[in-house]
């Protein structure tokens, strides 16, 4: 048995809408061997993980799945319950119900998803129950609870911090689309586009850099403040030890210590009132800077207030990190006990902050004259931080009820003044109720990233959403931070579908991304060549500031290997469903292919819509699976699915008296004249009148108009690769990418509309299609071309050299064509060169490619010269012969 991969699928994907992971498994020597045929497995396996026996698996009651290790169930369907059942021993928080088990298509080898809420722990359950269940076939020991100790670990570390975590769940359930680049940060992309808000922690991307530096200068914090009459401590600059004793001196009162450019209270020593503690102060705080803030310290209650856009939304009282003596244990002891908590954990992980005894703990504990050995009386507080940051282990206490008025309005002008859009500010007053004035308390400091867990899970009090506070600051009026996500996907015609709604969203003044199979497109510029039509490719477009929609070709690989790189769309297409990848990835006919598809049209939006294709019965038949409007289109004026829907009050695009019409009901509109359309090459290119129809109901849905369609159906002239058609000397070249039959009858039957002497192929055929699906390519173009030459890609895609052109050749053969027209060159460009030179006047020679840029490139260099060109083709084709040429 052997793991092969395990991927994490973050979007909407073939068995979920949810976050899965996908691993690949083959089973080996165990294809046909059950379970109750593996001598000792089950109760090796059961004794392992005893809550097996709770899973219903297809029984439908607890226990079932046990009954079919008993009777007799394989490896793949086990190692999914084991997943499951690992995931469910780590936490509730990582548990998921949902498991599936499906063939891979390849013997032996079988797809497992499971569910799963942390990509970081599923992989690790994925590797775990690997691990788990081949030492079990070998009745190996195997320890269960040290692996699921390492995915609590995994999942800790991989974990939100609790102020990030609350703003996501706000956004989710807002729904906003929520991306984290990076598993090991607090970065979160909130919405898509242009419309996307950032978030780290609690910095957001429309906080003043400015504000946070200042924020971060307590001192030129203070400064600033005194001089607006805000009440804060009088404070010292010192930059030396004796600097800080003279102003000590001076002030005459206790003081604090901290460092100037501090933060969670790291440095900080209070209400020192004596020049001994002050020197160990100044060395803590000289620690973390080497500005040190000498300040007048404030008697009180120590208290933070959130404010957010200019408004207060929260305040918590700030207890210290303390323990409370029993008379029995040491305070070292009682502090072991304390952190038991399981709501404490390593810096800000946790709603609490485990007790830690550090230099500064040690210090507070002094001043009361008590060590980490001493045994407090019963009942007795004893405080080991004078700070109450929760980041040192304090507690909160809710008062946003209690705070006074006044306090409100000095709080919000001292953050206004600082110009921080998110902000904690620290103060110590007598009694949060009353007013804060001078004399009556004072503002410490003001944080940019402010923690928000004492408001999330106050100790006591109610608990205060905070995370959707900034989530409606940053969305107001109920923003969802989306932007139009049009999606194509289908057998043929995608990328021309793709480049033409992109280019008439480009014309009417729109900021488009687009993926394709040829590139990734911010407007004009190409920001990544290569085939980008999945999941990582949209979500490059989507997470681009600049882009106003998102036009994104799927296709199928993209989807089974990785999902959707979206959660919805606004418009789902589906151009066609004709003969490819069949044998592929487990597909097995048209009607799987259909499937994948699908998952396109399933997730758009309900008040988006859903372009089916009502000139293909298979597509046609997609309509139950949508939940969106449906717009049907078709080349013709009779199609008996659009007419009905039209009676039934749809909408619908087709093609009438020559021209493209707009539908809804039984009121029609003509948008423009199909021969108008360059793309149609005076409409005798169907497959591109076709393309044309998708586009105009595409964009007319999403709302551009008539008059924007139509100009930029005009304007579309540039289609690398598709139907590209180049003069060079007395004959045609045409360049296009018809890798599948449909693709190639339907640019056969365009070229034979063109009424050239002779029609010249250059063709070949992926080497991963099944047999009968290149001979059928072959079948097709045998059909159409009078002389053909067979080339092979580069990348042979399992097969070995000559294999695949050995199958198009017997599907020309079949289609009639005679052995001496059929020419084999496997190297692309000597195909394309030896057509060329074969090229005499009125001929038409089209090139299916692989590498577009070496095919222009040849193409463009036998331009210049043809005479020599065709010279030097002929005596490569010489030599090739035995046949010298000298001279």
């Amino acid at each position: 048995m052997q793991l092969l991969s395990a991927r994490f699928i973050v979007g909407p994907n073939l068995y979920s809408y949810r976050p899965v992971i996908k691993a690949i498994l083959d089973i080996g020597i165990y294809e046909n061997i059950a379970s109750n045929a593996i001598t000792g497995f089950v109760g090796r396996l059961l004794a392992l993980l005893p809550g097996l026996c709770q899973h219903s698996c297809s029984r439908g009651y607890p226990g079932g799945f046990a009954e079919r290790l008993r009777e007799g169930t394989y490896l793949a369907h086990i190692f999914e319950h084991v997943a499951l059942e690992i995931q469910s021993l780590a936490g509730e928080e990582y548990a998921s119900g949902f498991g599936k088990t499906r063939g891979s298509g390849r013997q032996g080898v079988y797809n497992i998803v499971f569910g799963c809420k942390s990509g970081q722990v599923g992989l690790a359950v994925a590797e775990g129950a690997y691990r788990l269940l081949t030492a079990v076939l070998a009745g190996q020991a195997f320890d269960v609870e040290a692996l699921v100790a390492s995915l609590r670990k995994v999942g800790e570390e991989a974990k939100l911090g609790p102020s990030t975590q609350a703003i996501y769940d706000a956004a989710r359930r807002r729904g906003i689309p929520v991306l984290r680049p990076e598993a090991e940060t607090n970065l979160l992309i909130l919405g898509y586009g242009c419309r996307q808000e950032r978030v780290w922690a609690t910095v957001s991307s429309k906080t003043s850099s400015v504000a946070v530096d200042l924020a971060g200068d307590k001192f030129l914090t203070n400064t600033l403040l005194r001089q607006h009459a805000v009440p804060v401590p009088r404070g010292c600059l010192a930059l030396s030890l004796e600097e800080a004793l003279a102003a000590f001196a001076a002030m005459g009162t206790p003081v604090v210590i901290k460092p100037v450019g501090g933060n969670h209270g790291k440095g900080v020593t209070l209400q020192i009132v004596t020049s001994t503690a002050l020197k160990r102060a100044y060395r803590l705080a000289a620690e973390y800077d080497e500005r040190i803030l000498v300040e007048e310290y404030i008697t009180g209650r120590q208290y933070r207030l959130c404010v957010i856009n200019g408004k207060l939304v929260a305040g918590a009282e700030r207890i210290p990190a303390h323990v409370v003596g029993d008379g029995q244990h040491t305070i070292a002891e009682l502090i072991d006990v304390v952190n038991l908590d399981p709501a404490r954990g390593f810096g800000h992980s946790r709603p609490l902050t485990r007790l830690e005894l550090d230099a500064a703990a040690i210090l507070t504990l002094a001043r009361q004259h008590l060590t980490a050995a001493s045994v407090p009386d019963a009942g007795r507080v004893v405080y080991i931080r004078d700070n109450a940051n929760l980041s040192t282990g304090a507690t909160a206490a809710d008062v946003t009820d209690c705070i006074h008025p006044e306090t409100v309005r000095q709080v919000e002008r001292a953050v206004r003044l600082i110009g921080l859009d998110i902000a904690g500010v620290d103060l110590v007053v007598p009694d949060i109720s009353e007013p804060l004035s001078g004399g009556n308390g004072a503002i410490i400091e003001i944080n940019a990233a402010p923690g928000l867990r004492m408001h999330l899970y106050p100790s006591q009090g109610m608990a205060r959403d905070v995370g959707a506070a900034i989530v409606d600051y940053l969305f107001p009026a109920g923003a969802d931070g989306r932007i139009p996500i049009i999606a194509i996907t289908g057998t043929n015609g995608k990328t021309t579908v793709t480049r033409l709604i992109a280019h008439t969203f480009r014309q009417a003044g729109y900021k488009t991304g687009m993926t394709s199979s040829d590139g990734i497109y911010v407007d004009e510029n190409c920001i990544l060549r290569g085939d980008t039509s999945g999941p990582a490719s949209a979500a490059m477009v989507l997470a681009d500031p600049a882009v106003q929609v998102a036009v994104l070709e799927v296709a199928r690989g993209g989807i089974i290997r990785g999902g959707l790189g979206y959660d919805y769309a606004d418009i789902g297409i589906i151009t066609n469903i004709t003969e490819d990848h069949i044998g592929q990835d487990g597909i097995e006919d048209l009607e799987d292919l259909a499937y994948i598809k699908s998952l396109v049209i399933e997730t758009v939006r309900p008040e988006g819509a859903v372009l089916l294709n009502a000139d293909d019965c298979r597509v046609a038949a997609l309509k139950s699976r949508a939940k969106a409007e449906i717009i049907y289109f078709s080349t013709q004026s009779d199609n008996i699915i659009v007419r009905r829907h039209l009676g039934e009050g749809g909408k619908a695009c087709f093609v009438k008296n020559g021209r493209i019409y707009l539908a809804d009901g039984n009121r029609e509109q003509a948008v423009i004249a199909v021969v108008d359309v360059p793309l149609t090459l005076g409409g005798l290119a169907h497959h591109n009148i076709q393309n044309a129809v998708i586009a105009v109901a595409a964009c007319r849905a999403q709302g551009l108009s008539m008059a924007e369609i139509s100009s930029s159906l005009r304007s579309f002239r540039e289609n690398p690769g598709r139907l590209m058609l180049m003069d060079v000397g007395d004959c045609k070249v045409c360049v296009d990418y018809a890798h599948n039959p449909a693709g190639c009858q339907a640019l056969v039957n365009t070229l034979c509309r063109l009424n050239a002497r002779r029609l010249i192929g250059v063709i070949a055929a992926p080497g991963d299609r099944r047999d009968d699906v290149i001979i059928s390519l072959g079948r097709m173009a045998g059909k159409g071309f009078d002389t053909v030459f067979v080339k092979e890609d580069k990348d042979l895609r399992g097969r070995q050299p000559g294999e695949t052109a050995a199958l198009v050749r017997r599907g020309l053969l079949e289609a009639g064509l005679a052995p001496e027209r059929i020419t084999i060159i496997a190297d692309e460009v000597a195909a394309v060169t030896a057509a060329l030179a074969e090229g005499e006047a009125g001929d038409l020679i089209a090139v299916f490619y692989e590498d577009y840029d070496s095919v222009i490139q040849t193409v463009a260099k036998f331009r210049e010269t043809p005479t020599a060109g065709r010279l030097t083709a002929k005596c490569e084709e010489l030599v090739v012969a035995g046949i010298s040429v000298e001279g």
